[in-house]
């Protein structure tokens, strides 16, 4: 054993207990919003902050790197980049945790107002999708938009404290660090952008006008009297039934959680372990949104939901047991720090088995619809799924360029630019005389910061990965042979490569835009 292997063992050693037990309390405190599980959210939080910051241990690792190679080198620049940003004076990195833990406490217990009753996220966006009350619709938009002003200022002090951090280790703000830590070349990434923006800013404009236009007739106005609030979810991220097609009545009798469980068995992957240990349904002071766990990186994976009938939940649970078998799929036998997936390829991976909600080929062979039935929309069908591929990339370049605002200042009108934005990318103004924090109500921005790009990508990851397995395996439903390929070239890797190499390995191509220019055009 060389030296540096030496020094990745102790390390890895010391720090997977104390990763553990800091996953374990991230858990609780989303399963319950309470005042024990926040401070046991904050213990554990701030016992791996002061691991990783622990000066002497991060020099040891930066003497090891200077004579690892392989295997070793990889575990150790690893290292490194989980503790680089924890190199910062203690009562910064205290004060981070704790405005962290306390924007999760808001985002779980917080309910808006609607109808002078309390409503949690899946009854506005029912309101949203479902109801033809243009007062009714607006005041589930404002609702859904109360959070932000409840969390505003600690987003903006988490990202003057986030800024202080990064440029402690020299780096510009927080938004270059993470980028850095995650190995992402920023002026990369935004050639990217500006290329996906090229390419849907036209098919984007036309298909809105007629998304507009059928709008404009359900609510017997002008278009140029729609607001934000005649659109399906509060932020546009998804396709109203106008612009895509309305799968409820086919999957009004199915089971969320035993139709996505069927899927992955019938690619060979058995999750009804996760299912076992995740927490699925609604209830009061739960977080009202959906993540994927890994524990302890032994096995104990979980799936938070807040699962209902219909495609969007559907569309979750495919999701987040992705991203569980992709955790669970990791050779065992690896060091710690390489059993993790990747950001951008574990995203690709929950992205397309979340694309099979709307998949004809899943209508017939999983849900079991009638073939004349899936045949006759199978059509409608790809111009939807080409529609919501359209509707996130818009979205995901306001999410991206915003908190690339947000961290260059973040004392800045940011009202304005957030609402800028969205008219620019999402064609969408805002209301008359709004000046509120509605960039604050995205639980990202204070939660899971400079992070959305990653769907992007893990949108052309699952086009590219989509192409693979019709060209190897004849598709993904019910194909063991794709279930068998993903878990051999993607899931079993883990971080023993770097993210672009293993899906270079796994495709024999690096990451490109055709495959999801081709999926757009393919309607």
């Amino acid at each position: 054993m060389t030296n540096a292997e030496a020094v990745a063992d102790r390390i890895e050693a010391d720090l997977a207990p104390i990763h553990a037990a800091a996953s374990k309390a991230a858990w609780e405190i989303n399963v319950l919003a309470n005042g024990e599980n926040e401070a046991r959210r904050i213990e554990m939080e701030q016992a791996l902050s002061d691991f990783l910051a622990d000066g002497e241990r991060f020099s040891l690792i930066e003497a090891a790197r200077s004579e690892a190679t392989g295997s070793a080198r990889r575990r150790l620049d690893l290292l490194r980049a989980a503790l680089l940003a924890n190199q910062v004076p203690a009562d910064l990195r205290t004060r981070i945790i704790e405005l962290e833990t306390a924007a999760e406490m808001i985002f779980s217990a917080h309910r808006g107002v609607v109808g002078g009753s309390q409503v949690d996220n899946n009854e506005i966006l029912e309101i949203l999708r479902r109801s033809g009350d243009v007062s009714e619709r607006r005041e589930a938009w404002e609702a859904s938009k109360t959070v932000g002003a409840a969390v505003a200022d600690d987003v903006r002090e988490l990202a003057r404290l986030r800024n202080a951090a990064a440029r402690a280790v020299g780096y510009r703000d927080w938004f270059a660090l993470s980028l850095a830590l995650s190995e992402m070349d920023e002026t990369k990434l935004f050639a990217t952008l500006d290329e996906v923006d090229a390419a849907t800013a036209e098919p984007f404009a036309l298909w809105k006008l007629e998304l507009d236009r059928a709008l404009a007739a359900r609510f017997s106005c002008a278009m140029t009297e729609l607001a934000p609030w005649h659109y399906a979810d509060p932020f546009f991220q998804e396709v109203p039934v106008e612009g895509g097609i309305d799968l409820g009545p086919i999957l009004a009798d199915g089971d969320t959680v035993a139709l996505s469980e069927r899927t992955f068995t019938g690619i060979g992957i058995e999750t009804r372990p996760v299912l076992d240990r995740s927490d699925l349904f609604p209830r009061d002071d739960k977080c009202q949104h959906a993540f994927c766990i890994d524990i302890d990186r032994k096995g104990d994976v979980r799936v938070l939901a807040n699962v209902v009938p219909g495609q969007y939940w559907l569309d979750t649970m495919l999701h987040e047991l992705g991203h569980a078998t992709f955790d669970g799929g990791i050779d065992p036998t690896l060091p710690w720090m390489l059993r993790d997936c990747h950001t951008l390829v574990t995203e690709g991976i929950a992205i397309l088995m979340g694309r099979l909600a709307g998949d004809a080929e899943w209508l017939e062979r999983v849900l079991g619809a009638g073939a004349d039935e899936v045949a006759a929309i199978a059509a409608d069908l790809r111009a939807a799924r080409a529609a919501e591929m359209l509707v996130f990339a818009r979205w995901v370049l306001v999410m991206t360029n915003f908190e690339r605002s947000l961290y260059a200042d973040p004392d800045s009108d940011l009202d304005a630019r957030w609402w800028e934005l969205v008219e620019r990318y999402q064609l969408i103004a805002a209301p008359a005389g709004r000046s509120n924090p509605d960039w604050a109500a995205k639980i990202h921005v204070a939660c899971a910061p400079v992070y959305y790009h990653c769907y992007l990508y893990g949108h052309l990851v699952a086009s590219q990965l989509s192409a693979t397995l019709d060209r190897e395996c004849g598709g993904l439903v019910e194909r063991p042979a794709a279930g068998a390929l993903l878990r051999e070239r993607i899931f079993r890797p883990g971080q023993s490569v770097r993210w672009d190499h293993l899906l270079e390995q796994a495709t024999g191509e690096p990451l490109t835009a055709t495959y999801f220019g081709r999926d757009i055009g393919a309607a």
